[in-house]
């Protein structure tokens, strides 16, 4: 298959097949919209490119008939800008649509589970079936108990001639407690994540994107928060994901931490877990007077000691912190070793690409809280 790569993006011949045209430019556009952080003017500029070089369109089907398409069907709408000046912007439409594309391509090949909650790794009184039968116990309900297992015990253990069915005979089907998590996502937008040629900011966006879609469309008990933080930390709300820039920010991974505990104190869900995506090395944090202390040249033991106290923190709160560090120096991998070790966490080293299918595993398996 023939590619072309220009200025960070990489495009590919191919053609879905049994796509209409404004389908088959949606796609790209979508695409595109994320790439330029929902500046829709910037993505209609890269697609009338695209269309230049490769013919996307026709005389029958222009890129201003898709506008039109886009405009009809509510994917986007007019707007009043800053300047003062009239444009097009996506609507909350378009967002969800970006949000469901990106839980495809990034969670589309794995196999997908019941939707609403998560299994512990303990059995007992819970309300999924496991397809596995043990004894009876005092206090299990009646409802558990399978009749046909049962019966067949009972003739074994006793005859048919002189049938009876006794206690020791039940047997009931095992089933698993469904637990709810509060999840926070932690990104990291500090400037390294657009350094050196490498654009990372959109795969973590993109992951963000599908692992909220994923977790309020097939786990509604769940709950997500998201949150970014440079030299400071904020909350974001879902809506705002496709907008997301990179600042010249430094990385202030305290600060990160400190707000994703805040919010899950909050939270009545005895389950919770923190998972970071972060590129580069801590390197800042802000004083109790309010002033900034930043150090970017290697690790800087007093702010690399205060990420070790907030990890130290978080594992005393049970909160485990999965940090998916996308960059590779050693140094770093020492820093996030040690960290997790303070946390009892878990930690990947991974590249842009099997980012979201790591998140996905991990979100799915992560450790639950002990059923006693």
């Amino acid at each position: 298959m023939e590619t072309n790569k220009r200025k960070g993006f990489l495009f590919k011949k191919y053609e879905a097949p049994n796509l209409s045209p404004f389908d088959k430019l949606f796609e790209i556009f979508k695409e595109l919209i994320t790439h330029t952080s929902g500046d829709f003017d910037e993505a209609i500029d890269w697609l009338r490119e695209l269309d230049k070089e490769y013919k996307l369109t026709d005389s029958s089907y222009t890129i201003d008939d898709f506008i039109e398409d886009l405009k009809k069907k509510g994917y986007i709408r007019e707007e009043i800008k800053d300047d003062g000046s009239g444009g097009l912007a996506i609507t909350s439409k378009t967002e969800r649509a970006i949000r469901q594309q990106a839980l495809d391509q990034i969670f589309g090949n794995l196999k997908r589970s019941g939707s609403g909650n998560h299994k512990t790794k303990h059995s007992g009184n819970g309300d999924e079936h496991t397809g596995e039968f043990r004894e009876f116990h005092f206090g299990d309900s009646l409802e558990r108990i399978s009749l046909t297992e049962s019966l067949k015990n009972a003739q074994v253990n006793n005859g048919i001639d002189s049938f009876k069915l006794t206690e020791d005979d039940l047997v009931v089907e095992d089933a698993q407690f469904k637990a709810q998590m509060s999840t926070v996502l932690m990104i990291d937008i500090s400037h390294s994540m657009i350094l050196y040629g490498e654009d990372r900011i959109t795969p973590a966006k993109k992951v963000a994107m599908a692992l909220a879609e994923l977790i309020t469309t097939r786990y509604p008990k769940d709950t997500l928060d998201i949150l970014v933080f440079g030299n400071d930390a904020w909350p974001i709300a879902i809506k705002d994901l496709p907008y997301l820039k990179v600042g010249p920010y430094h990385t202030n991974t305290v600060a990160g931490l400190e707000l994703a505990m805040d919010l899950l104190r909050r939270k009545r869900n005895t389950n919770k877990q923190i998972f970071m995506i972060t590129d580069g090395k801590p390197s800042c944090i802000r004083e109790r007077d309010g002033s900034y202390y930043m150090n970017s040249n290697g690790l800087d033991d007093y702010i690399v000691d205060k990420c070790y106290a907030m990890a130290q923190q978080a594992r005393k709160l049970h909160i485990p912190i999965t940090t998916f560090m996308i960059a590779n120096d050693p140094y770093l991998q020492q820093f996030v070793n040690y960290f997790t070790e303070a946390n009892q966490g878990k930690a990947f080293y991974t590249g842009l690409k099997g980012l979201g299918e790591m998140i996905f595993e991990d979100y799915e398996t992560n450790r639950k809280k002990r059923i006693k």
